[in-house]
């Protein structure tokens, strides 16, 4: 039966992702990088050298190796050899070209390969055949998002071939899309919710098929799809042609930009002020939190975010977090699969930015994550903001301090015990959330103080 054979090819990539995950946990460790021992050699070398001869060989590493970083840094599209104009336009050729042969389809493929009202304009990234390309779509900033750049690099239905004009009944459509999405997010979703994402019309459906089976094997484009109408943090799907799927544009934060996140792109050059600034910050910041309780809160199960940097999070113009990188968020139950795993010690059990603890008496650690998404966003987002002065004199120096306590205490709890971490994390999520409502009305004062004393010098 087709259904049977999907849902068994299902099972298997299924199957594989897991193992992909637990095998990421692994520290490489000294041993594994030669390049690494040779390095130490070196260095442990210097004991025999002189104090000059030292400093020179310090000097000459610090240099070279900063040199290296900012070139890498600046140039990384040099070291792929593919984040290139020449690549990425060749990428989107083969596109149009599966879609002109009738092997792809999908509703921007007409605008793209035929009215050429979907353009392209840069390449953002490129790893490991992920490919994210900025486009024009009339008139409209857009990202283009595979995570391969070749259509037949994902696995098809080989069934599809032998099948009659008629095509398969709905009804078993819709169950091989909801074991897919049931097997990507570790999920049972009732067939109503998964509906719409087979949009089946016309002639073609096996090239719709086939589009979109290769669009259900990516677990971003599932996650944006799914969750879309039902969250305001998680980027919009505008459209796919084949493998590519589009999304709205939106600015990443940078770690290095002074407020993580650019306001001045989002919003406006209105917000450039320093208690403009300060405002957007305060106000981000409850967006964060809030995004924070309804990821915990409002799904069937939690929602972990296991890579959280500013990179993977941008803004709209109403200051709204979206998170527009979530190849790293997983649901409960498959939280809980990739953290299970053999261990020797705790390090054994991290998970980039997810991380249980290691029993040594059964030598497995703990499916329960030992940390929250709050934690790591107050240690990683917070922190810089709140460990420097707010805003000037704007925000008042005692709540400062109070807001710098709070997020350190947020990011590195006292409570070592894993049963208490949530009712922990629910007492820092209430206190911040406090705090910055009171920062926020100290600086609205502050504004209405700043407005009459203008007003009253222009009388």
């Amino acid at each position: 039966m087709p259904a049977a054979a999907a849902a068994a090819a299902a099972a298997a990539a299924s199957g594989a992702e897991v193992k992909a995950g637990r095998s990421a946990t692994r520290r490489p460790s000294v041993r594994r990088m030669p390049g690494l021992k040779r390095l130490l050699r070196v260095r442990l070398g210097c004991r025999r050298c002189s104090a000059a001869q030292c400093l020179f060989w310090a000097a000459c590493w610090a240099v070279g190796g900063g040199l290296f970083a900012f070139f890498f840094l600046a140039h990384g599209g040099v070291f792929s050899g593919r984040c290139t104009d020449e690549q990425s336009r060749r990428i989107l050729a083969k596109l149009c070209f599966d879609y002109g042969t009738g092997m792809l389809t999908g509703d921007l493929c007409e605008d793209l390969c035929v009215a050429q009202t979907l353009t392209y304009k840069r390449c953002l990234y490129y790893d490991q055949g992920k490919k994210v390309i900025q486009a024009d779509w009339r008139g409209r900033p857009v990202i283009l998002k595979s995570k391969n750049e070749i259509f037949s690099s994902y696995h098809g239905l080989g069934f599809l071939e032998e099948m009659e004009s008629q095509g398969i009944p709905e009804t078993e459509l819709l169950l091989m899309v909801a074991l897919e999405v049931k097997n990507t997010l570790g999920l049972e979703f009732p067939n109503k919710t998964v509906g719409p994402l087979w949009k089946r019309s016309g002639p073609h459906w096996k090239a719709q098929l086939a589009s979109l089976w290769s669009l259900l094997q990516q677990e971003e484009y599932i996650y944006f799809s799914v969750l879309q109408d039902i969250s305001k943090h998680v980027l919009r799907v505008i459209g796919s042609c084949g493998h590519f799927y589009a999304v709205e544009y939106l600015t990443a934060g940078h770690a290095w930009h002074s407020t993580l996140f650019s306001v001045e792109d989002a919003v406006g050059a209105s917000l450039s002020g320093i208690k403009h600034k300060a405002k957007a910050i305060i106000q981000i910041a409850i967006s964060f939190l809030d995004m924070v309780n309804h990821f915990d809160n409002d799904f069937s199960y939690p929602l972990h975010l296991c890579d959280i940097k500013p990179e993977n999070f941008a803004i709209r113009n109403d200051l709204t977090v979206v998170a527009i990188d979530v190849d790293m968020a997983f649901f409960e139950p498959k939280m809980r699969d990739i953290l299970e795993q053999n261990c020797s010690g705790d390090e054994d059990c991290v998970f980039f930015d997810c991380f249980s603890k290691c029993d040594l008496k059964n030598g497995k650690c703990g499916a329960e994550r030992a940390n929250t998404n709050l934690q790591v966003i107050c240690d990683k987002i917070f922190r810089p903001w709140f460990t420097l002065n707010l805003g000037g004199s704007a925000v008042s120096f005692p709540m400062q301090l109070q807001l710098q306590e709070a997020v350190h205490d947020c990011a590195q709890p006292r409570i070592k015990d894993i049963s208490k971490i949530q009712s922990n994390s629910a007492n820092s999520f209430s206190q911040l959330y406090h705090l910055l409502q009171v920062s926020q009305k100290e600086l609205q004062k502050s504004s209405l103080a700043d407005s009459s004393v203008m007003a009253i010098q222009n009388t």
